[in-house]
């Protein structure tokens, strides 16, 4: 159940017996040969199965992260870590005042990372707050999966490229990893990873895929339980 398809009454009466709400934060950024949006595809469908399964409402996805470093290529759009950090918190003290109490952020994007010690900030001043950060490929079920299929997790590779992320072929062969060193800009993350995708398989079987789905809806599951 997503919040655009509630009106402002249904949702005070959805906080009559509920406090929980799960807010998906994401990227627009460059993945190789895989959807633009897929920081936002790939937790929102998460987002949405467990929602069937308890009901429990999903806020509108925040379309756009940190993304610095991908600026040289098309379609990439960055907030700045100030604006971003912001928002977040600007979001988060607006279901607040509505009555949300428990807010699980399902985070599709490493780069949002800075966002979690403003969290703990405004948890020190907001009474009865709760808020949980996932960012599920960094589950340990997920860490197992890969491990147990010989494979490496990276950006833009075979553990993003879902059904429904895929908007054109993959290649076949797989990529040998770019070695680098430092920081990079964003000129310099082009010159080393061209296409975009951060090196391995472009893609697995889709039994692995689905394994690597149900795992983190099983954790989606467990955290929204928090108290």
């Amino acid at each position: 159940m997503r919040l655009e398809e509630l009106n402002w009454m249904d949702v005070q009466d959805y906080l009559k017996t509920n406090d929980r709400i799960m807010l998906v934060v994401g990227a627009t950024e460059q993945h190789g040969f895989l959807s633009i949006l897929t920081d936002v595809k790939i937790p929102l469908a998460m987002a949405d199965s467990v929602s069937q399964e308890t009901g429990v409402l999903v806020a509108p996805p925040l379309n756009f992260g940190i993304s610095p470093y991908f600026l040289t290529y098309p379609g990439t759009i960055s907030l700045r870590v100030s604006t971003f950090i912001d928002v977040i918190e600007d979001i988060i003290r607006s279901l607040y005042q509505h009555g949300f109490r428990r807010i699980l952020i399902l985070n599709g994007h490493s780069g949002n990372d800075p966002a979690k010690e403003r969290l703990v900030e405004v948890a020190n001043q907001l009474d009865g707050l709760k808020t949980i950060w996932y960012s599920w490929w960094l589950s340990h079920g997920v860490e197992v999966i890969a491990q147990k299929n010989e494979l490496k997790p990276l950006h833009a590779s075979w553990l993003e490229a879902f059904p429904f992320t895929k908007v054109c072929d993959l290649p076949i062969e797989p990529k040998n990893p770019p070695q680098y060193q430092g920081l990079l800009s964003a000129k310099e993350t082009k010159e080393v990873f061209g296409d975009g995708s951060f090196g391995g398989p472009y893609e697995v079987s889709p039994e692995i895929m689905n394994e690597i789905f149900f795992c983190a809806y099983q954790d989606i599951l467990h955290l929204l339980n928090f108290e």
